[in-house]
């Protein structure tokens, strides 16, 4: 297992406020963290930097998260993609099955990063 302060987290929200809390939250962990407003951004992101964990959300005007999931996907098979929506009704939707895991949005962000730590185990 790579050392927390290594491991690269990309977090793509259009939420401006959900991008903060996570962020901060995470650099907390001690991880590395950078955040998208969109899946364009994350892109640009993601191929100027070695991630590690991407948390998607769903629904962002543009490119949604399952299209984005899928790129990256596409261009490094071992990212672990974890989705953050506030719809739980996704979590049925084959298109959901190109992330690890699947996570409904709440204030309590401990089920958020203990499903990190076991994706990075």
């Amino acid at each position: 297992m790579k050392k927390k302060n290594s491991v690269k987290i990309l977090i793509v929200d259009d939420e401006e406020n959900m991008r903060f809390l996570l962020k901060e939250e995470l650099e907390e962990e001690g991880y590395t963290v950078y955040d998208a407003a969109s899946g364009e951004e994350a892109l640009e992101i993601f191929n100027n930097n070695e991630i590690d964990v991407a948390t998607v959300d769903i629904e962002m005007p543009g490119m949604d998260g399952r299209e984005l999931a899928g790129k990256l996907r596409k261009e490094q098979p071992d990212i672990k993609i974890l989705f953050l929506t506030a719809y739980s009704h996704y979590r049925h939707d084959l298109s959901s099955w190109a992330a690890d895991e699947y996570i409904v949005k709440s204030a309590d962000l401990n089920e958020l990063k203990n499903k990190i730590k076991k994706l990075l185990k």
